[in-house]
Order: C-alpha cells, then sequence, then structure tokens
C-alpha cells in the first residue's frame, strides 16, 4: 500500500481551486481593463488609482494562497508521516491503559494493579455500551494482579467479540476508596487510515493512534 499517494489523494487542495477562480477573475479584470482602456475618452481619461488598487488586491490575495498552499503541502506530509509510522507498528503489542481490552475467541485479559491491600474488591466488566455483563470478586492484596475473562456474561453466555472496560471498586480497611492501576496487551492487526486520524486495530476495537500508551515489538 503507497501510504503517501492514499494520503494525497484522499485531500482536496482548496488553495488551487482558489487559484483557478482568481486566474480565472483576474483574466476577466484585465480583459475589462483592456476594453475600457481602449474606448475611454481621450479628453477625461480613466482615474489609474482605481485598478491599480485593485491589481494590489489581487497580488495579496495570491500571496495568501500561494501561503494556504505551502501550509497545505506541510499538512499533507504530516498526515503521510503519521500514516507511514502507524503502519509500521502491524504485528506490534499495544499497551493500553484505560482500563479497556479486546475480547477475541472468548479471551480478554487484564493486569491490575492496587496501591494498598483492600478489605473488599469487586471486578465489573462493561461493553462498549457502558452496560454492566459481569461482575466478580477481585483480588484484595496489594500489587499487581491478572485477570482472565472468558468472555461470558453473568447467565453464562459468549459475549460478542469488541471493546470492553473492566473496573476494579476497591474499598480499603478505613472505608476509603482506593484506586487501582489497570492495564492490557494486545497485538495490532490492523491499522485503519480511513478517518483523520490512524486506528490500530486489536481485533474489532478501534484504538486511536493518540491513544495508545506504549508499542513495542512481539
Amino acid at each position: 500500500m503507497d501510504v503517501t499517494s492514499a494520503t494525497s489523494a484522499a485531500s482536496t487542495s482548496q488553495a488551487t481551486t482558489a487559484q483557478k477562480t482568481l486566474a480565472s477573475s483576474f483574466d476577466t479584470f484585465l480583459t475589462l481593463l483592456t476594453s475600457q482602456l481602449k474606448n475611454q475618452d481621450p479628453m477625461s481619461p480613466m482615474d489609474s488609482n482605481q485598478f491599480t488598487q485593485q491589481l494590489v488586491q489581487f497580488s495579496q490575495v495570491e500571496q495568501q494562497i500561494n501561503s494556504n498552499k505551502s501550509l497545505e503541502s506541510l499538512i499533507a506530509l504530516t498526515k503521510s508521516q503519521t500514516a507511514t509510522a502507524a503502519v509500521s507498528y502491524l504485528g506490534k503489542k499495544l499497551t493500553l491503559i484505560d482500563g479497556t481490552a479486546s475480547l477475541i475467541d472468548g479471551k480478554a485479559q487484564w493486569t491490575y494493579t492496587l496501591p494498598n491491600t483492600a478489605a473488599t474488591a469487586r471486578i465489573v466488566i462493561t461493553d462498549a455500551k457502558g452496560h454492566s455483563v459481569y461482575t466478580a470478586d477481585a483480588e484484595k492484596l496489594r500489587g499487581p494482579h491478572t485477570f482472565n475473562w472468558d468472555g461470558k456474561d453473568a447467565s453464562g453466555a459468549l459475549m460478542p467479540a469488541g471493546t470492553y472496560t473492566l473496573k476494579v471498586a476497591a474499598i480499603g480497611a478505613d472505608k476509603s476508596k482506593i484506586d487501582s492501576a489497570i492495564s492490557s496487551n494486545g497485538t495490532i492487526e490492523e491499522v485503519d487510515l480511513s478517518g483523520t486520524e490512524p486506528a490500530l486495530m486489536i481485533g474489532t476495537m478501534r484504538v486511536p493512534l493518540s491513544k495508545a500508551a506504549h508499542i513495542s515489538g512481539q
């Protein structure tokens, strides 16, 4: 796939269109000006100040259009470089720290870390719409813990592949809330370049490149 060509073809230059319009208007202006000069009254010649000002205005507009074209080229180059970098991540491992994970073939895994030992702790898994689909007791000891989910909801039904979020509701002995750090890993199987920002695909889960916490080799 030629990422640079795809990026260039996807963007239409507004500056180029404006320049063509300006050129057409300028040609019309020169035609009218020439006609007026040819047919002016020799005894009462035209005031040159007016069309001189118009020429200056055309020049200023052209300079602005050229500046816009340079800016468009810079933006296109940046997008191309970003897309190329995103494609280079194919097959690598992506770490997420927002609690999300991709359920693939009935499997999803998270790691959560408790900064202190909890008196009570529960795991809550929600779907992409925020609906709770599974709850279970969580490990309460201080430190890192791994939770493997088989993709089944509270009734034992297998949930469809997609994005799910794990949260840990932990309470300390003093009844205070304990916040936990949650992460998950997944292999980047595809890169979606159709949007304004490249998206890294882990199964059916789309992760915007800007939200990728860490990417490493397999």
